[in-house]
């Protein structure tokens, strides 16, 4: 049975999607069944692994709207042993369409659960914000990773973020973990960058992964390929760092286990 990890962070810009992407193809790489769910209306996660979310098809929305069978939505990706539930622009309209719907946060956890036993990690990318969406995935989630720019405001909208998990925990769903708080953009010339990794340390021991990902000109351009970084240039900095999140994440969990 999958374990499922949403990736989130309402500020938008903190490479949450580009996480998304390469740790599931990381993942996947190490031959680990794996499925991407796109539950951004920006729909990035869908383009950046080479699919075309203009294209009128089945997707996460049809899903959690309509009753549409995730087996139907699912299609395969060029990545052997990575599967995308993809995003369609009509996402946006979700966050209305769920309100008037009876369960509206167990919606996503209903369509994720007919297909939990075919892989054995399901990420979902979630949308910068706390809306409708993201609380559905959050629900959904055995363990929900966190990512966070080495930049300045890095930790402005943490504590909302924090919150709302707590708030998840006690009401939807009491197991959901905090799997990690994972640096990105990282800079090792600029200051500020190892002042932020000090920072998120101090305040969050044991909760942030050794792992961080470096600020990496192939991890930007391979998006625009639709593909991750891993098929786009193995030898790179963000391919490697990608991949040495994926066995932490794997040891971790083993220590766990």
């Amino acid at each position: 049975m999958a374990k499922i990890v949403a990736i989130a962070n309402q500020k938008g810009g903190v490479g949450k999607t580009t996480t998304a992407i390469n740790l599931a193809a990381s993942f996947a790489a190490l031959e680990y069944k794996t499925l991407l769910v796109d539950a951004d209306p920006q729909a990035n996660s869908t383009s950046g692994l080479g699919l075309d979310p203009k294209v009128k098809d089945n997707s996460i929305y049809e899903c959690m709207i309509n009753g549409v069978k995730a087996v139907d939505a699912i299609k395969k990706s060029t990545v052997d042993y990575l599967d995308i539930l993809p995003a369609h622009i009509d996402l946006v309209g979700a966050e209305f369409d769920l309100t008037e719907l009876e369960n509206r946060e167990e919606k996503m956890r209903n369509t994720l659960e007919e297909v939990k036993n075919d892989y054995d990690f399901i990420f979902i990318d979630c949308s910068p914000s706390l809306g409708l969406i993201t609380v559905n995935a959050l629900t959904a989630a055995d363990s929900v990773l966190i990512p966070i720019q080495c930049e300045y405001f890095a930790l402005e909208g943490l504590g909302k973020l924090l919150k709302t998990i707590q708030l998840i925990q006690k009401r939807l769903n009491t197991a959901l973990e905090i799997e990690g708080m994972l640096l990105t953009m990282y800079d090792l010339r600029i200051r500020l960058s190892n002042q932020v990794v000090e920072e998120v340390n101090k305040n969050f021991p044991n909760m942030v992964f050794k792992t961080i990902i470096p600020r990496n000109v192939k991890l930007s351009e391979s998006p625009s390929f639709g593909m991750p970084v891993i098929t786009y240039d193995a030898e790179s900095k963000g391919a490697t760092a990608y991949l040495n999140l994926a066995k932490e994440i794997i040891e971790r969990n083993k220590v766990k286990a």
